[in-house]
């Protein structure tokens, strides 16, 4: 592993939910692990009149992420970690001239031996993004003269092309590319990661990775919750915004994208630019309606438990138009994917919580069992994202007894099979990279702007085309009646249960 240096996190909204929920876990369970450098310290930057003392109770001491991982520590080494976190009121605006922040910032690299290398973390809306690192800038922060500076940001990065385009010029006045890391904790997922792994270090899955051999490729992100307390962001938002621009179509890319000539980041991230530009954008109306399905959760009863619709929740519009379901078909103009389908469906509020990829492969030339109960069992490679993270085969064996009839068996492979692995949550996996530089699973300019290159003319046609239909589905099922129509043939969405190797038609709430 990479040696982690010396380094100063300034965490901007560091009072919000992120920086508690996700953020101190993250790097609570580093330092455990004992990943953190020796000489490291946070600074939280926030409006809220917090002391150093409050902040370390807010998000650690009495914090309910928290309570899991330090019940039992001692209370030294709880201590030991709370004590290198700080906190700087920034008072009523982010606006302000950052005089005093810069002097706190100083003053604790001298305490901490930081290197001057300090990572500024944006857990704020982007429309404040520009002014922090302006306002950064102007105090010297920025530059790289005397250790190295770096920048996260959180996504949404920008509602469509233009405003991500915006966006991306504003932060390179204060920031050069390399020193941007745009995170999507979904790349944090080792399940994500060992895509590439599957594909590129295994002889048996590389060569059939083609046209050739795979009839359709089906991706799946569903939520069995809905918008909870989002739904005033979410209602401007929706699902294609929310998830498929940034979270699926990453995926989408590592399913896609040719062999890289390494392993490094930037030839990684090339490939991956490469992946998404090579995706159909398609403008024309007739095409967009044959080939997106929306729809919205109704309300429904659960368990006994009576579910809002979508149009009830608090902050959402009571004549909302904006979609908690979108499946899309696409394709891809290269050599490699030519003809070959993509199905893509995201949504709020299915039966169960699950990220999976599907790649269906297909039958073979000669059909020699033509009478042996085939239809619909083709072969499989699943790759599950969450939960019961792992990859499951599914291939033909016969029957025991008379005759040739074939039924499908499973093999499989589960992460949590794996004795002594500790799999490092997203956050983790993501904060560790970007302390080590490493812009591998963080999104470059580029690959954003060719992913809203895809989206937009969806987005366009959805809001001026009377003809784009959204529909209704119950909260709990599998999406619109009608989402089936989107697949080729005799092909329907395979309905994931909790657990990889389940196959049920409708999957059990528990």
């Amino acid at each position: 592993m990479d040696k982690t240096e010396s380094q100063m996190l300034i965490i901007f909204g560091a009072s919000g939910d992120l920086t508690a929920r996700k953020l101190i876990p993250a790097l609570f369970n580093l330092y455990q692990g004992q990943f953190l450098p020796k000489n490291f310290s946070v600074l939280g930057v926030s409006r809220s009149p917090l002391s150093d003392s409050d902040f370390r109770n807010k998000v650690v001491k009495e914090s309910s992420y928290l309570k899991t991982d330090i019940d039992g520590k001692a209370a030294d080494f709880i201590n030991q970690f709370s004590d290198k976190l700080f906190y700087h009121d920034l008072g009523s605006s982010y606006e302000e001239p950052y005089n005093t922040l810069a002097e706190r910032i100083t003053s604790l690299n001298s305490e901490f031996q930081t290197a001057y290398n300090f990572i500024f973390y944006l857990s704020t809306p982007p429309n404040i993004y520009e002014v922090i690192a302006k306002n950064l800038s102007e105090q010297g922060l920025t530059v790289q003269e005397k250790g190295w500076k770096r920048l996260i940001v959180e996504k949404p990065f920008g509602y469509d092309l233009a405003s991500a385009k915006n966006l991306n010029h504003n932060l390179h006045k204060y920031f050069k590319e390399k020193q941007i890391f745009r995170i999507d904790h979904y790349l944090g997922k080792e399940t994500v990661q060992n895509l590439l792994v599957t594909r590129f270090a295994n002889s048996i899955f590389e060569p059939l990775w083609n046209r050739n051999y795979i009839q359709h490729v089906e991706i799946t992100n569903a939520e069995s919750v809905g918008v909870e307390k989002r739904g005033g962001y979410y209602d401007s938002s929706g699902a294609l915004r929310d998830m498929f621009q940034n979270h699926l179509l990453q995926i989408v890319s590592l399913v896609v994208m040719e062999p890289p000539i390494g392993s490094t980041a930037e030839e990684i991230r090339n490939e991956k630019v490469k992946a998404l530009k090579s995706l159909r954008i398609v403008k024309d109306h007739k095409t967009l309606n044959e080939n997106t399905i929306r729809g919205q959760y109704l309300a429904a009863t659960i368990n006994g438990e009576k579910v809002k619709g979508y149009r009830e929740e608090d902050g959402v519009n009571p004549n909302s138009t904006t979609e908690t379901f979108v499946a899309l078909k696409f394709f891809v103009d290269n050599w490699r994917w030519k003809d070959v389908p993509f199905y893509v469906r995201t949504a709020k509020r299915m039966p169960t919580k699950v990220t999976e990829i599907v790649i269906h492969f297909k039958p073979p030339h000669h059909h020699i069992f033509v009478d042996a109960g085939l239809n619909n069992k083709d072969n499989k490679l699943i790759i599950r994202i969450q939960p019961d993270e792992g990859i499951l085969i599914k291939f033909g064996v016969k029957v025991p007894g008379l005759g040739f009839k074939v039924e499908r068996a499973n093999l499989d492979f589960y992460y949590s099979s794996l004795e002594g692995t500790n799999l490092m949550a997203a956050y983790e996996r993501l904060l560790l990279d970007a302390m080590q530089g490493d812009a591998t699973l963080y999104a470059r300019a580029d690959e954003v702007e060719a992913a809203w290159e895809f989206v937009d003319p969806i987005l366009e046609y959805w809001k001026t085309n009377k003809d784009a239909k959204i529909y209704g589905y119950s909260a709990g099922v599998w999406g619109p009646q009608n989402e089936d129509d989107l697949m080729e043939g005799k092909y329907t969405w395979r309905n994931p249960g909790e657990n990889l190797a389940d196959d049920p038609e409708f999957c059990v709430i528990k």
